[in-house]
């Protein structure tokens, strides 16, 4: 199996542990976590509960595009195993925007987003021009 495909799975994967980390954060926050309505509980938290929540906002987003990238590559006939690189960086990408998201650290937050869309970006390139 091309590991394109394993880093797509551990992509989907991050925006559910994020899920995950708000709870720890709900819990601290409110002494308890509302489960009838955890995104009015969600909505409440401030501080880097807050910012979890919005990573794993912008997880979700990400996953879409690496998705239809990694779509679109395989209906142009890329070879999957080509892009194994990216692919990593991608997911490395992903982990530092997380990690920079939660620390409240913008900059690195940004770069590492660009560096995400790049790979993205990178991966159409390669299959426009398989096509």
């Amino acid at each position: 199996m091309p590991l394109v495909l394993v880093t797509l799975f551990i992509v989907s994967l991050l925006p559910i542990l994020l899920a995950g980390l708000s709870h720890y954060f709900r819990a601290q926050m409110f002494g308890r976590v509302d489960n009838a309505q955890p995104r009015a509980q969600q909505a409440q938290l401030t501080g880097a509960g807050a910012r979890v929540v919005a990573a794993q906002q912008n997880a979700w987003e990400s996953l879409v595009v690496y998705t239809v990238a990694i779509f679109i590559a395989h209906a142009a006939g890329v070879d999957l195993h080509e892009l194994t690189v990216p692919a990593l960086l991608f997911v490395g990408f992903r982990l530092l925007h997380a990690l920079f998201y939660v620390l409240d650290r913008s900059t690195l937050r940004s770069l590492a987003f660009s560096g995400g869309m790049g790979c993205c970006v990178y991966i159409f390139v390669v299959a426009v021009q398989a096509a």
